[in-house]
């Protein structure tokens, strides 16, 4: 029997989430833990048979590896499968797709992907940046945050725009979060003036063209299709899933702007679930800095080469227009602590497409589009969700 088998698609029947935090007082383990028995409570399970847990950075800030049976551990689940999962920057995706896997494969009959991440402790920027090229790109002081800025400074001369045509993603970012419970940001008001007049961080980048450090975590709970019901009244399926790649060093691409992974992933993740980019209500997009989310909706089609700004300018992207992005605040406002941002992405789909998402609800919400992107755009896991 094949993945793509009716009777092996795969379900979400669980969601558990917990608010982004500037510093937890809770451990890393603590945190995944608590997240794990939401959702578990959340599909009505005490036991699963396989845990993937997303994290990037434990090694690095908290001296700690092996990371999915940690967690495991501390929820009480002795003799499961649990795998620590990386994909850099698209971290909690690749759990995500690992537990897919589990489930469509028949390998598990319930799998729950976790992600968790603690930014505060330590210092972030440099353990961010070893998701480019050690030798040649680390090694000259190339970060994340200046590969972005570098992408965006380059849009902008390419295509005559200015760095105020960017506004309106921190903007609706920041406007959506402040309805979310779980968001860093939901107690600030953003204004267009702020983010214009903010500090430049890494020209042209401002800061509020770049997502914040911060501590959280997520996880869904996952099962067939066929079965689903029997753990909720409103699954949510996975439609499909993709993982592509690009040459590694932004230095080797043809075009830097043109984000080939981002591209090659969403076309196949369409042509599995069988679904047109125009069917899509809904995208979260991996929105860590203004530019890569412009990008990304060239990439996926949404928009014209160069013309991704004017999703923005327009209007287009809020939970009114014909393309709602970062409905919670996206990772620019709700947070982005890695190896949990694709969790909490997926929490908030299923919670737009069961229509309980309340005043962050995009009407009619069906069919949503999940991309997450691993360092400088190097690696793009895609996901579509239907109900």
């Amino acid at each position: 029997m094949s993945i793509g088998d009716p009777l092996r698609g795969v379900s979400i029947v669980g969601i558990g989430q917990i608010p982004v935090e500037k510093k937890s007082e809770k451990s890393l383990k603590e945190m995944g833990a608590e997240v794990v028995k939401l959702a578990m409570a959340d599909a009505g399970v005490d036991r699963v048979d396989a845990l993937f847990a997303g994290n990037m950075l434990a090694d690095e800030l908290q001296g700690q590896k092996h990371v999915g049976t940690l967690i495991a551990s501390e929820v009480g689940l002795r003799g499961i499968e649990a795998l620590q999962v990386r994909a850099a920057t698209a971290t909690g995706a690749a759990a995500l797709r690992m537990a897919y896997f589990a489930v469509a494969s028949g390998e598990a009959q319930l799998a729950v992907a976790v992600g968790v991440e603690k930014m505060s402790d330590g210092v972030a920027t440099p353990a961010l940046a070893k998701a480019l090229d050690a030798k040649t790109e680390t090694a000259r002081g190339i970060t994340l945050l200046s590969q972005n800025a570098r992408l965006m400074q380059m849009y902008i001369d390419q295509y005559k725009v200015t760095v105020d045509d960017f506004n309106n993603f921190p903007l609706t970012a920041h406007r959506n979060a402040r309805s979310n419970p779980n968001a860093l940001y939901k107690d600030k008001k953003v204004f267009e003036s702020l983010i214009r007049n903010s500090p430049v961080i890494s020209p042209p980048l401002r800061l509020y063209d770049a997502s914040p450090i911060c501590d959280g975590a997520a996880a869904v709970v996952l099962t067939r299709s066929n079965e689903a019901r029997a753990y909720t009244d409103h699954p949510v399926r996975i439609l499909s899933s993709s993982v592509a790649t690009d040459w590694f060093r932004v230095d080797d691409r043809a075009d830097p702007l043109d984000l080939f992974a981002a591209a090659q992933s969403a076309h196949n993740a369409f042509r599995k679930a069988n679904v047109h980019r125009n069917d899509i209500d809904l995208f979260e997009v991996h929105d860590a800095f203004s530019i890569m989310a412009c990008l990304l909706l060239e990439a996926v089609g949404f928009a014209n080469r160069g013309e991704g700004w004017r999703l923005a300018a327009e209007n287009k992207i809020s939970l009114r227009g014909p393309l709602p992005i970062a409905t919670f605040g996206g990772l620019k406002a709700r947070g982005h602590p890695i190896g949990a941002t694709a969790l909490y992405q997926t929490c908030e789909i299923v919670l737009q497409l069961t229509e309980r998402a309340g005043r962050n609800q995009v009407k009619n919400a069906k069919l949503a589009l999940l991309q997450s992107v691993g360092g400088a755009a190097s690696t793009v896991i895609t996901h579509i969700f239907g109900v």
